[in-house]
């Protein structure tokens, strides 16, 4: 109870719900425009009408497992971590939860970038 209460008081601070609300959009935009604009290289399997703010699954290449695990190799490198897909579906999934700062986003979307530069066929 008391580590809530610390939690709340933080969320309080910060804004409350419109902040986190605000912030969680700007996150998945962020991500979500990266995917799309890039013409196909990355994919997401969600209806763009259903679309989580939370968890953002994608595909590299067309579900290109190799490409995806170097993707996972390379990400790494950048202090990237716990990017794998469900266990039933592959791809990659980035969770985008309260405690992801918008830096770990910008810097997934750096990445994501540089790397179909370097992959793009």
């Amino acid at each position: 109870i008391y580590i809530m209460g610390l939690y709340l008081k933080y969320m309080k601070e910060k804004g409350g719900v419109a902040y986190f609300n605000e912030l969680a959009d700007k996150k998945a935009g962020m991500l979500y425009d990266a995917i799309d604009g890039s013409d196909g290289f990355y994919a997401c399997p969600v209806d763009k009408h259903c679309r989580s703010r939370m968890n953002v699954p994608f595909t590299i290449g067309g579900g290109d497992e190799a490409l995806e695990k170097k993707f996972q190799e390379e990400a790494k490198k950048v202090k990237l971590f716990t990017l794998a897909g469900h266990r039933s579906v592959g791809g990659i999934r980035a969770s985008l939860y309260n405690g992801m700062p918008m830096e770990g986003v910008e810097t997934l979307v750096s990445h994501m970038k540089s790397f179909m530069e370097e992959n793009a066929k």
